[in-house]
């Protein structure tokens, strides 16, 4: 499955977007920290992707001054950066959607959601949070200082691949993380631009916002999340009225682990469609082995046996796997 990427338009500005699937329900995923649609399926959230491409179509975007879309002389505010969220639905023929915010996504999703009740039919907010440093009510989060330290840190190693893989638990952090994480980086942001990210996140603030949250929301957030502790998703749950939360037992902020995804995915294509998936989503291919045995032919007449077989199966697009 291959991303199909186009761009909107966002006053100057090009945001890219990709689409997954077709079916009649609406996903739009709002990207995090930084983002690179081209790179989505072999990500965190590849699986849930594939598997929400299955009953409907999926759109993602690499916000401005990320990713595919244009590079920008100034990082936007949450409102600017919420517009780019309704140019790109609007150029996907997106009337109303199912709103997926992963991390900082979560505010923008939240704020959209409050702004256009009426083109917003869920929410999905994971890892994310209503206030990105410490206050009075959010003594587990860490101070603006803390949060521009550790970036200031992280833009030395930009695309080498250390700084996202920390968003892992220790046991995910193989060979292959740290190489797609060092493309990851690369793709989606400069090192500045990272740093400009993170300062503008210490003025994200939607607190005041979620009472006034009026559609189906699930909260799904790691138990052991260092980035954004789960605190912050209790906070989410217990002040938007009707949300559930699902805590993972995992000890990072992200996880490509296809059990953490199948624990919380089940329960939202239950808010989406009223139906809970049977069971968990198996590919399965029906396979033939064929054996002939051209009883008394001539070496001649048993090859041309086999020609005619194999055009056959090349014919049904069917391998053949030995020779006996």
């Amino acid at each position: 499955m291959e991303p199909q990427i186009q761009y909107a338009r966002s006053g100057n500005v090009h945001i890219a977007y990709a689409t997954f699937g077709d079916g009649p329900i609406d996903f739009v995923c709002v990207p995090g920290f930084v983002s690179a649609v081209d790179l989505t399926l072999d990500g965190p959230f590849g699986a849930a992707v594939a598997r929400l491409a299955r009953v409907g179509r999926v759109v993602t975007f690499d916000k401005r001054g990320t990713g595919l879309s244009d590079r920008v002389a100034e990082l936007p505010n949450l409102d600017t950066r919420m517009d780019d969220l309704r140019a790109v639905m609007d150029a996907a023929g997106i009337e109303r959607a199912h709103l997926a915010g992963v991390s900082e996504g979560g505010p923008m999703s939240i704020v959209f959601a409050a702004t256009f009740p009426d083109r917003t039919l869920s929410l999905l907010l994971y890892g994310s949070f209503a206030c990105f440093v410490r206050a009075e009510d959010h003594p587990w989060m860490p101070t603006r200082e803390e949060r521009e330290s550790v970036a200031a840190r992280g833009a030395e190693a930009w695309g080498s691949g250390i700084p996202l893989s920390t968003f892992f638990a220790r046991d995910e952090r193989t060979p292959e993380l740290l190489a797609l994480a060092a493309r990851y980086e690369s793709r989606a942001a400069s090192p500045g631009a990272m740093l400009d990210l993170v300062r503008m996140n210490a003025a994200i603030d939607v607190r005041a916002i979620l009472p006034a949250i009026s559609v189906p929301t699930l909260v799904v957030h790691a138990a052991g999340d260092r980035i954004i502790p789960v605190e912050s998703g209790r906070y989410l749950a217990d002040r938007i009225p009707g949300a559930h939360i699902v805590e993972l037992p995992i000890q990072g902020h992200l996880t490509r682990r296809p059990d953490a995804t199948d624990a919380w995915l089940d329960d939202y294509l239950e808010m989406v469609t009223g139906t809970r998936p049977a069971g968990p989503v198996v590919d399965r291919v029906l396979s033939t082995v064929l054996f002939t045995d051209i009883v008394g032919s001539t070496e001649h007449a048993a090859r041309a046996g086999d020609a005619a077989w194999r055009q056959t199966l090349d014919r049904h697009d069917t391998a053949v796997a030995a020779e006996l």
